[in-house]
C-alpha cells in the first residue's frame, strides 16, 4: 500500500514538473514568435511592474477592418466572447455568443465597461479602431483579480490578413495563492477560454463579409 502511495505522489510530482517546465511555457506564448513576445504593445505602459505576462497570437485570413467589428462587440451583455459559453454560464455569466455583427454594439469608447459577468466588468483603457482594444483594472480584491491589462491587437499581415495578438499582464503578488491557484488552475482555464475565443473570432471574421 505504501508503495502505491509513493508511486502516486511521484507521478503527480512528475506531472507538475512537466507542466511547469514544458507545457506552461507553450501555453503562455501560444501561437507567437519570439519577436512578438518582445514587442511593446498598446497597454503595456499602464502596468510597468507586471509580474505575469502572457502573449498569444493567431493569423486571420481577413483584413483588420473586417476583424474589428467582431472585437468591438465583445462583452457579456453584447456579443459574448466567442468561447465556450456553456462553460462560462456554469459560473453565472449568462453569455450568448453572437453569430453576426450588430451595429448597435459597435460604439465603444474609453471609460466604457466590457462586462465579463453580470456583476463584473473591466474598463476600456484604449480604443484605436481597427488596431487596438485594451481593457484594464486596478484590481478587484473580492474577485481575487490583481491590477491587470488585457490587450487585443490587430496588425496587418501578408496577403491582406490580420495578425491577432492578445496580451494579458498582471501584477500578481508572490504568494502561495499565486503558486497554487494562478499557475495550476487559473492559467490553464484562461488559456482554454482565450484560445477558443481567438479561434471563434477568426472563424467569424473569415466567414463573414462584415455586414449584418
Amino acid at each position: 500500500m505504501t508503495w502505491i502511495v509513493f508511486s502516486f505522489i511521484f507521478l503527480i510530482g512528475v506531472a507538475l514538473l512537466c507542466y511547469l517546465f514544458v507545457f506552461r511555457g507553450w501555453m503562455l506564448t501560444w501561437g507567437t514568435t519570439a519577436a512578438e513576445r518582445r514587442q511593446i504593445l498598446p497597454g503595456d505602459a499602464f502596468l510597468p511592474g507586471a509580474r505575469s505576462v502572457v502573449t498569444r497570437g493567431i493569423t486571420i485570413d481577413a483584413p483588420p477592418e473586417r476583424v474589428w467589428p467582431w472585437l468591438a462587440q465583445i462583452g457579456q451583455n453584447k456579443g459574448g466572447f466567442y468561447s465556450y459559453a456553456w462553460l462560462e454560464n456554469l459560473f453565472g455569466c449568462e453569455i450568448v455568443n453572437a453569430q453576426a455583427i450588430h451595429p448597435e454594439w459597435q460604439r465603444i469608447e474609453r471609460g466604457d465597461q466590457v462586462r465579463l459577468h453580470p456583476k463584473m466588468g473591466m474598463p476600456v483603457m484604449i480604443v484605436d479602431q481597427n488596431h487596438a482594444l485594451v481593457l484594464g483594472a486596478n484590481g478587484i480584491p473580492e474577485q481575487h483579480i490583481p491590477p491587470t491589462t488585457w490587450a487585443f491587437i490587430l496588425e496587418p499581415a501578408i496577403g491582406h490578413g490580420t495578425r491577432f495578438l492578445v496580451r494579458w499582464r498582471s501584477a500578481t503578488p508572490k504568494s502561495l495563492y499565486d503558486l497554487v491557484f494562478n499557475k495550476y488552475l487559473l492559467e490553464p482555464f484562461h488559456f482554454t477560454m482565450e484560445r477558443k475565443m481567438m479561434l471563434g473570432l477568426r472563424q467569424r471574421a473569415e466567414a463573414c463579409c462584415g455586414e449584418n
